[in-house]
């Protein structure tokens, strides 16, 4: 396994460190397992870094104009699906995960290293950009950052950073209409070209009838509507998929819950407010916030006080260290990272163990595994324990992380009262959902009825230990919970 690549100064390792949390999280959704998901990363970190010095230091053309290239995060991104791609030629494929590998024998990969001109229209766009407007579009639409930060990262004054965004979303429109225009298309496409740069220039304009039944059966005609359309939010999902390739809608929505994590939620519209101008809204909740967390600290302080209180007892030992007192919680395990390497301080926010039940400990840290709840659902630790009187085989929890117009992510927590060699989890959908991704688990659906089955590293789970995965799937028209879960062919009950 290849070592990081060592960081030239320190603003290469505040970098460094970003950077390897997003090729992490791609790189765990092209795996099998996290042993092969950290190998993956490292290898494509390491090829990509030295790509991009190379490119750096590359000699400049005759007209002064630089090269052609991707900013640093999706030329890394770019960097795992070759090495996952090696992989395959070399006959470590199963090591991915089963869908990538399909996807890469398909001529759907062969776009991503064919003829330039038949490459995805979003790929040549961003390429086509100045590194610093490439990297403020790629920051905002597709990890997620607030624009204030992104501003400051790349030195933009933030009171002229929202008109600096729109003014690059206009540029990138035009790089990827005029790309559009010199791709080799059949006379049909042609002949829509004109017309669908003019329907999707205004949020007003609707699709005529024929257009719209062409773009549903034309790929190259859809990418392109999705790249010229700056309204509607379609733009962070053209960037991903065009640019990464396969998985790129679920990193995408791994990048946001991780956003998430460490900023808080960020609202629509959110990236075009300057930083100084918050809302009158946003300004009393966070002065009604504060107040709350001045409250508890009060109350917190009171109570500790009553409870060092002596009564009845000497005071003697008050404050004495108990000698079988346990921390609080153990940090989290760091990321793989060179010796001169700054640690990361954040994983994808749906990071995974190996399926086995850790300890619960107060004050356990935020995206530690998978199936860690976000707030305002349930928390694991709040099921109901099986009744000894008639135990049932096991409990379940469904979990709908995340929904939008024609897709959702969710993630499947069982706990079982035996201990088990290995387990297939199966469910029905009542409203013909169909399930697209999973980690964690392979997958197969036979109409309504899906069954995930256990991966090679999460098979054996001890009796009342539990195992998790999640997916993503499409629905249309209604999204109600799955019922009748089963393991292994037993019923289970739903958790509390």
């Amino acid at each position: 396994m290849p070592d990081l690549p060592t960081p030239q100064d320190a603003t290469e390792a505040a970098l460094f460190s970003e950077c390897w949390d997003a090729v992490l999280a791609y790189a765990d959704l092209c795996t099998s397992g996290s042993t092969a998901a950290a190998q993956l990363g490292r290898e494509a970190f390491a090829h990509g870094i030295r790509e991009a010095r190379a490119a750096e230091t590359g000699p400049v053309r005759g007209t002064a104009r630089r090269p052609a290239r991707l900013p640093r995060i999706p030329l890394l991104l770019t960097s795992v699906r070759t090495t996952a791609a090696a992989w395959e030629e070399e006959g470590q494929g199963h090591k991915l995960d089963p869908d990538l590998r399909l996807w890469l024998n398909s001529d759907k990969a062969a776009r991503y290293t064919g003829p330039p001109l038949q490459r995805p229209l979003a790929l040549r766009g961003l390429r086509d950009l100045q590194q610093a407007d490439a990297e403020l579009l790629w920051f905002t639409e597709v990890e997620a950052l607030p624009l204030s930060l992104v501003a400051r990262r790349l030195g933009l004054d933030p009171a002229g950073a929202a008109e600096e965004l729109q003014q690059v979303r206009t540029l990138f429109r035009d790089r990827c209409h005029r790309n559009h225009l010199d791709t080799p298309m059949d006379a049909r496409c042609r002949s829509y070209a004109r017309l669908l740069d003019a329907v999707t220039r205004s949020s007003a304009a609707e699709t005529p009838g024929d257009l719209s039944r062409h773009l549903a059966t034309c790929v190259q005609c859809a990418e392109a509507a999705a790249c010229l359309r700056l309204h509607g939010g379609a733009l962070p999902g053209a960037l991903a998929g065009g640019v990464i390739g396969w998985g790129g809608l679920a990193y995408l929505e791994r990048r946001r819950r991780a956003a998430e994590v460490r900023l808080g939620p960020v609202r629509n519209g959110s990236a075009d407010k300057a930083a100084d101008e918050p809302e009158d809204g946003e300004q009393k909740a966070r002065v009604a916030r504060n107040g709350l967390l001045v409250a508890a600290v009060l109350v917190s302080v009171l109570a500790l006080g009553v409870s060092l209180m002596p009564f009845g007892g000497g005071g003697d030992d008050l404050g004495a260290p108990g000698a079988d007192r346990q921390p609080v919680a153990d940090p989290a395990p760091p990321l793989p990272s060179a010796p001169s390497l700054p640690p990361a301080t954040s994983k994808p926010a749906d990071r995974t163990t190996q399926g086995t039940k850790q300890p619960e400990k107060s004050g356990k840290p935020e995206g530690r595994n998978r199936h860690t709840e976000p707030q305002g659902t349930s928390s694991p630790t709040e099921r109901t324990e099986p009744d000894e009187s008639g135990e049932p085989a096991c409990r379940v929890e469904y979990d709908l992380v995340n929904q939008w117009p024609d897709g959702f992510q969710a993630t499947v927590t069982v706990t079982s009262a035996e201990s088990l060699d290995s387990w297939r989890v199966t469910w029905s959908f009542r409203d013909g959902q169909k399930v697209g991704q999973m980690w964690d688990a392979s997958v197969s659906q036979n109409g309504s009825r899906v069954t995930a089955t256990a991966a090679d590293y999460n098979k054996s789970v001890p009796a009342g230990g539990d195992l998790a995965f999640g997916f993503l799937a499409s629905w249309h028209g209604k999204n109600s919970p799955p019922y009748a879960f089963e393991v292994n062919g037993h019923a289970c009950a739903k958790g509390s």
